[in-house]
């Protein structure tokens, strides 16, 4: 985990995006590219700290070098500021007025409650993400409601069609928009912008998942979803993050994502039926993990289809802004159905319901690169190489575009399970594909 971002957030952003998590996994990674450049000049986490202050020194002629070969782009969009220019050269005033706008702009979004979360933007995902704020401020206090679920609306659309990082900068963008507007609007209108805000905390939290951001990252964008659906009084929308957040829970910690999960569905407050349903499905998941009998993982499963059936009709198409679950269908219940026993050991079983519900059901792209990755994994583990090989060539040509970060995981998976068929085209094909995509 990395350090808190307290002074040059974009220096920490900008290490944890590549990998270095904490200042001394950076100064490791600083020594070894400097000695690959031919430079003996080597740092300690001191001066990774000094660079991470508040007001960093420029860095020394070496410095840059080995820092512009790790990051490939400009000190200062790393939070340096470069020396004054020689008497003579000086920008027009039109180029100074507009780049202290954007620097002022940038420093307000990184130095505030985004930067607590480390966002992991790249400068031109930061300047979309201050246009989408500075777009909501020309409503009024009723039409910015509205402007805001239609624009959240279509953002999380976005993210299922495109990806993560596609849609990452708006939303963030949006939760600027609101929690701004909301320190100074009446009762009755920040309520509604809170309403509106715990719910895009949660579609960040979701998205930042999907592109395998820090744990820490995904469970700040939880804590301010539940904070703001506290604050309007939204139990089911409270239940409903804890849900999300078994959900986002590595299957290593089984007993977590129980956990949570049982909270979803006994806490103080009452689930509508589709996510409830949800949640159902998401308990028997975390039994199976902990090596619970298939019985009682499919009792669990029967409570899912007894929740689903008292759902009424879907009567518009789902939103993030609609009644929570309305994407909860017969047909996704059935393909989480079959994780669940993939997860309890029951390959041939999950194998039928993946095959039948993929063909019928109606899935965003994301989902069906992650359910159909699934699928591969269980054909391989039981014993299809060659079918899994092809199918996982299938999820890896839905996910590389938009890098579907959770899809991609499990073809990862996939890839560990088949390296005992590595010798047999299909799968020789797949791996190489995979890596390099990876790669690159």
């Amino acid at each position: 985990m990395s350090e808190p971002a307290q002074g040059n957030t974009r220096f920490v952003t900008a290490r944890v995006e590549r990998g270095w998590h904490t200042q001394q996994d950076f100064a490791d990674a600083y020594d070894a590219k400097a000695e690959s450049l031919g430079e003996k000049a080597r740092i300690s986490v001191r001066q990774v700290r000094r660079w991470e202050s508040r007001q960093p020194a420029w860095p020394n002629r070496d410095a840059r070098r080995v820092l512009d070969a790790m990051f490939g782009t400009p000190l200062e969009d790393l939070g340096f500021v470069r020396p004054p220019r020689p008497a003579g050269r000086r920008a027009s005033g039109t180029e100074q007025s507009r780049d202290v706008e954007t620097n002022v702009l940038r420093r307000t979004f990184l130095g505030g409650v985004l930067a607590a979360a480390a966002p992991v933007l790249d400068l031109a995902a930061l300047d979309h993400l201050i246009a989408a704020n500075r777009d909501a401020r020309r409503y009024s206090d009723d039409q910015l409601v509205t402007h805001l679920r239609t624009a959240l609306d279509e953002t999380a659309r976005t993210d299922g069609l495109a990806g993560p990082h596609i849609a990452l900068p708006t939303a963030l963008g949006l939760i600027a928009a609101i929690d701004s507007s909301a320190r100074e609007a009446d009762p009755a209108v920040r309520h509604q912008l809170l309403n509106v805000g715990a719910r895009a905390s949660e579609l960040v939290a979701w998205i930042y998942h999907d592109a395998r951001a820090p744990a820490h990252t995904i469970a700040y964008w939880h804590a301010q979803a539940k904070e703001w659906a506290t604050l309007t009084g939204d139990g089911a929308m409270h239940a409903y993050v804890l849900l999300r957040q078994a959900q986002a829970t590595d299957r290593s910690d089984a007993a977590r994502m129980l956990g949570l999960a049982r909270a979803a569905t006994n806490g103080p407050w009452t689930l509508p039926p589709r996510p409830r349903a949800e949640a159902y499905q998401q308990e028997a998941r975390a039994l199976a993990l902990t090596g619970a009998d298939t019985g009682q993982v499919t009792r669990v499963l029967d409570l899912a289809h007894a929740a689903l059936d008292q759902a009424d009709p879907v009567q518009a198409p789902p939103s993030c802004t609609g009644p929570l679950g309305e994407s909860y269908t017969a047909d996704r219940l059935m393909v989480q159905s079959a994780i669940c026993y993939r997860e309890a050991h029951q390959p041939d079983r999950a194998v039928v319901l993946f095959e039948r519900h993929l063909a019928d059901g109606i899935f965003a792209p994301r989902d069906r690169a992650f359910f159909t990755a699934q699928l591969a994994g269980t054909l391989a583990e039981a014993g299809e190489p060659d079918e899994a090989a092809i199918v996982a060539l299938q999820a890896l040509g839905l996910a590389a575009g938009a890098r579907f970060g959770q899809a991609l995981a499990e073809l990862s998976r996939t890839a560990d399970t088949l390296r005992r068929w590595s010798r047999r085209p299909a799968v020789r094909d797949f791996q190489e594909r995979l890596l390099v995509f990876t790669a690159g």
